[in-house]
């Protein structure tokens, strides 16, 4: 059994050099890493034992890695990341709209896949685990609730589900609204001052949760654009104020 101070990385690769590099540095920096060199015995790795992250060729020599991805976001599985060549943007886009965490192109630096690691970590850990938050527990706007504690959302016809990543992106500005921040600004709070991200990395999760919102029926509150700085989240005015 891994020891429980250590997060436990499921790491599917077919590459056989990469994939000893990748668990070698990783398990160096701290990490239980579990490996698979395909989707077939990624599938059983996963079956077998906790898991506290994913990371995920797409790749694969048994199927195509979305597939495998798919089936851990129906299972309400843990935060996965994406591996990609550099010219697989399209799977890479499909991924996130599937709900990955987060993508690394190869060729990647060790350091970078380990830095990443860490910061999906950090935002899917529960909220009791981050000291100094003092946001209310709920946060009620408009057609929606989002419980912090639960880290879920919820509408009148019932939950909505969220990557983390979307999930803390609609929390942060529920817990700011009306307040407009660039994309900078959300790569800096929500992804951790992460310099390898693009601003396109925010316009693309703004886009996934705008989606998400009104396939659910949501008509207010509604993430708006602000052309020429970034979003914020505006709330329907209060009839009796």
């Amino acid at each position: 059994m891994p020891p429980a101070n250590r997060p436990v990385v499921a790491l599917i690769e077919d590459e056989p050099d990469l994939l000893a590099m990748s668990r070698a540095y990783l398990e160096r920096e701290g990490f239980t890493v579990l490996s698979a060199p395909d989707a077939r015995s990624g599938r059983t790795v996963l079956r077998g034992a906790p898991v506290d992250l994913v990371v995920l060729d797409l790749g694969l020599p048994d199927g195509n890695g979305l597939d495998l991805l798919r089936g851990v976001r129906e299972d309400g599985g843990p935060p996965v990341i994406i591996v990609t060549g550099r010219g697989d943007e399209f799977d890479r886009v499909l991924g996130l709209e599937l709900g990955a965490d987060d993508y690394v192109v190869k060729p990647f630096s060790q350091r970078e896949l380990a830095a990443r690691i860490r910061a999906v970590l950090r935002r899917a850990a529960p909220r009791q685990d981050r000291p100094g938050d003092e946001r209310p527990p709920v946060l009620r706007l408009g057609d929606l609730v989002v419980d912090t504690g639960a880290r879920q959302v919820r509408t009148m016809g019932g939950p909505i589900a969220f990557t983390p990543r979307e999930y803390a992106l609609l929390e942060f500005l529920a817990a700011t609204p009306g307040q407009t921040f660039s994309p900078g600004q959300l790569l800096g709070r929500l992804w951790d001052g992460a310099d390898w991200q693009a601003p396109a990395t925010v316009t693309e999760h703004v886009y996934r949760v705008r989606r998400k919102l009104l396939a659910a029926g949501v008509g207010a509150p509604r993430i708006t654009t602000v052309r020429g700085f970034g979003y914020r989240l505006d709330v329907p005015a209060d009839p009796d104020a």
